[in-house]
């Protein structure tokens, strides 16, 4: 049996958890001195991201990603906190799609940790907009027209635990591939797009059910009332996934998209990149090179504007979006937790006796560095330090504080 103390991320309760078999046994409030209650981390259901492309190097839709990178993205996920995740394949080949599929399928079944906190596979791509911002870093010469018959291929290697696809609904064959893929119980997200209203429309009514990145993967420049973001915004079948990193969406666009979506309807990904936790410097992948800059941010090399994805990872965007949109730390944690999670119905930890045990105990850092007018970041400056991630039941990173 396992036992701590820690306060609840909801109201600071100093509360002693026990855990067994997987599960939380017991919890109860306990008084301690103010000053040694206000010294332990905050517990919270674990951190669920459905959007990851890889990790210091490494990424999962790689024609030469192997089982021991992925194991070791995996730990290095669960090093910041993250207890369950979508490993994400941006647009490629049909091989090296299929090469990271199975690679990643051979890791849960070799790996106990893998195979607990990946629970699906997410493709974004490779039907995507073949337009210059919409597209993002995504390979031009991979992108391509909906396939039906190439997905099933996918899914059947991964055998069915593709669990989420992103295209852009106006590609030939978007709308009958939504159609038919969400009738087989995979969510599909409308991204990386430059759909008209009434085609976005029309992917709604046939089962899309999330935006992936809103307020990204679209033009720079865009018609001021027809562009891809208010009909998706205006249409309440759509949840929306944001990048809360400080560098995709400044406040203000976040503090919009909150209030028009409601937190019941926004999930935080940090979409981070492969090469996020490498040294600044140029990097090459997919056709695409990019830079990752003294300040963090990961770009397209060659200018400073578009970027390819996220150096921050999930932890860093609720405390970003915390402080943006002035919610509280709870309501931004549950668009990381327990929106995800109910999204996919994956179960749901309230921190309750009988819940799976499967957490996040963290600390907040203050806010760092100072921001311009935009609410952008001159620097890095992250809030969130992980203390110790549970994965049913087991640490599998970190350390606990004792009960006694």
């Amino acid at each position: 049996m396992i036992s701590f103390l820690a306060r609840h991320y909801r109201d600071g309760r100093t509360l002693r958890f026990s855990l067994a078999h997987g599960r939380i046994g017991t919890v109860e409030p306990t008084e301690v001195p103010e000053s040694d209650a206000a010294a332990l981390p905050f517990v919270a259901p674990g951190l669920f991201d459905i959007q990851l492309n890889g990790y210091g190097g490494a990424w999962f839709g790689s024609e030469v990603v192997t089982v021991s990178s992925v194991s070791a993205v995996v730990r290095a996920y669960a090093a910041h906190g993250i207890t369950q995740c979508f490993p994400t394949l941006i647009t490629s080949s049909f091989d090296a799609m299929m090469h990271g599929i199975r690679t990643i399928r051979r890791a849960q079944a070799e790996d106990e940790l893998v195979r607990d906190i990946v629970r699906g596979i997410h493709l974004e791509g490779p039907y995507i907009s073949p337009v210059d911002g919409a597209r993002g870093a995504h390979p031009q010469e991979h992108v391509r027209p909906a396939s039906c018959d190439e997905f099933f291929r996918w899914q059947k290697a991964a055998d069915n635990t593709v669990r989420l696809v992103t295209l852009a609904p106006e590609v030939s064959g978007g709308i009958d591939f939504v159609r038919r893929i969400a009738c087989a119980g995979v969510v599909i997200a409308i991204g990386h797009t430059v759909a008209p209203a009434e085609v976005i429309t029309q992917a709604a009514d046939a089962g899309a059910r999330l935006s992936t990145h809103l307020g990204n993967g679209c033009p720079a420049m865009m018609h001021r009332h027809e562009n891809v973001i208010w009909p998706q915004l205006a249409d309440d079948r759509l949840t929306a996934s944001v990048i809360s990193d400080g560098w995709h969406l400044p406040r203000a666009p976040l503090q919009c998209l909150l209030r028009c979506k409601s937190p019941s309807r926004v999930i935080i990904t940090c979409d981070v990149s492969g090469f996020a936790g490498c040294a600044p410097g140029r990097y090459e992948y997919g056709g695409v090179s990019v830079e990752v800059l003294d300040d963090t941010r990961i770009v397209v090399a060659g200018q400073r504007t578009l970027l390819a994805g996220s150096s921050a990872t999930t932890g860093d965007c609720v405390i970003h979006m915390m402080r943006s949109c002035g919610i509280s730390l709870a309501d931004a944690w549950d668009l990381a937790s327990l929106r995800p999670a109910a999204l996919f119905g994956e179960p749901v930890c309230n921190l309750r006796t009988g819940d799976e045990a499967t957490l996040t105990l963290f600390r907040t850092l203050p806010e760092a560095g100072t921001r311009s007018h935009s609410g952008r970041a001159s620097a890095a400056a992250p809030g969130f330090q992980p203390v110790a991630t549970i994965v049913k039941g087991r640490v599998v990173s970190g350390v606990l504080t004792p009960d006694s």
